[in-house]
């Protein structure tokens, strides 16, 4: 999907993951992340969010959770990350990353609720009344008060499945006066996913921000003021300006880091990419290659590849996409005009999180390239 962006505008990358590949320095199944570009992404988010009075909380669970490129976002000047679920935030909180916000993908789970409220979040997603009673109980025991969004979710606005939860607008209405007698948490804003779609190559609002907006209406009816809006999805430099109109308070840029949204196909937007993931030729059978897997995903959206028995020598050639009811042990090239061993270089769209793969971490590719690092799928440092 990102194959001819990163040809165009990080060929250093490419190459430095071919040779790392052919010297058997990482395996196939590598992801291999440019820190120095992922820099310079973050840094333009932060002119533009900064341009547009938008808070950012950067996402880690598409590039692994890595320690490495989260210091880099910080170091560009977005200081605090979105946890998709309290692993992550347990995860970054050893690295030293400070936590703006968790529960909102994944909910904090009764029995974690006090381990992650001594992380300091400075925001806790709950999805209904209950959850934000056990919050404010926990919160009470340990002295503190909680900041709590109210995830938003109406009847016909767009949920992904597997992701569905939150408070209707009659929800709403009928738990507020509960909600407010909670004096362990604080209702600092509202939430709720996805708030952005990219389709034909142009960021669209979801139902589901009219609904927020809906919402803040009424809570400050109730006399809430400065309420925060959370509107994750999409956040990158192009968006920023649509969520500004659209009442964002605050955006969570995640594949903008890597100059991977949908938005950047084209490459031609100042995050660039930064990501591309290794594989190897493993045989040939019935006229197709085979390759070794383990970090492909679904919606990656692959159309082709790059074979390289070294950096000098290139084809590319067409994929044929994996069936996502079956497990990825191999990828599948529409060719046998390749060589068993030879690296495939792949570009796409992807959650490190959910897959087995690793990932190395290379910088100074304009000068020396370095291998920084190999970590696993979730943060864990390998070698």
């Amino acid at each position: 999907m990102f194959l001819q962006a990163t040809m165009k505008h990080n060929r250093k990358l490419i190459d430095a993951a071919i040779e790392l590949h052919q010297e058997g320095l990482i395996s196939p199944n590598t992801y291999v992340l440019d820190v120095d570009t992922v820099r310079k992404n973050a840094e333009a988010l932060a002119r533009e969010a900064k341009k547009q009075n938008i808070e950012l909380l950067f996402m880690t669970k598409q590039i692994g959770r890595n320690e490495l490129i989260s210091k880099a976002i910080v170091e560009a000047g977005i200081e605090k990350a979105v946890a998709v679920d309290p692993w992550e935030a347990l995860t970054l909180h050893r690295q030293g990353i400070k936590i703006g916000h968790v529960g909102h993908l994944v909910q904090i789970p009764k029995y974690m609720i006090r381990t992650i409220l001594e992380v300091n979040p400075d925001y806790v997603t709950v999805f209904s009344y209950e959850n934000a009673k056990n919050i404010s109980e926990i919160a009470l025991e340990i002295g503190k008060k909680q900041k709590i969004f109210l995830r938003i979710a109406e009847s016909g606005d767009f949920l992904y499945d597997g992701q569905k939860g939150g408070f209707t607008l009659k929800q709403l209405y009928e738990d507020i006066d509960k909600l407010i007698k909670l004096s362990g948490v604080e209702i600092a804003g509202l939430t709720s996913f996805p708030c952005l779609l990219i389709e034909d190559s142009q960021a669209k609002t979801t139902p589901n921000v009219l609904s927020m907006q809906k919402a803040k209406t009424f809570l400050e009816e109730k006399g809430f003021k400065d309420l925060e809006m959370n509107m994750p999805s999409a956040t990158s430099t192009a968006t920023m300006k649509l969520l500004r109109e659209s009442g964002a308070t605050q955006g969570e840029p995640g594949h903008a880091l890597t100059g991977t949204t949908p938005l950047h196909v084209s490459g031609e937007f100042p995050e660039k990419p930064a990501m591309v993931y290794v594989s190897e030729v493993s045989h040939l059978y019935e006229k197709k290659a085979y390759v070794f897997g383990g970090g492909f995903y679904p919606r990656s959206r692959m159309e082709r590849a790059l074979v390289a028995p070294d950096k000098n020598t290139i084809k590319s050639v067409d994929v044929i996409e994996n069936d996502p009811s079956n497990i990825d042990y191999y990828g599948t090239l529409d060719t046998t005009d390749v060589s068993i061993g030879d690296t495939v270089i792949y570009a796409f769209r992807t959650q490190i999180f959910v897959t087995n793969a690793h990932l190395a971490v290379v910088g100074s590719l304009e000068t020396s390239p370095e291998l920084l690092g190999i970590y696993d799928s979730t943060g864990n440092k390998v070698r």
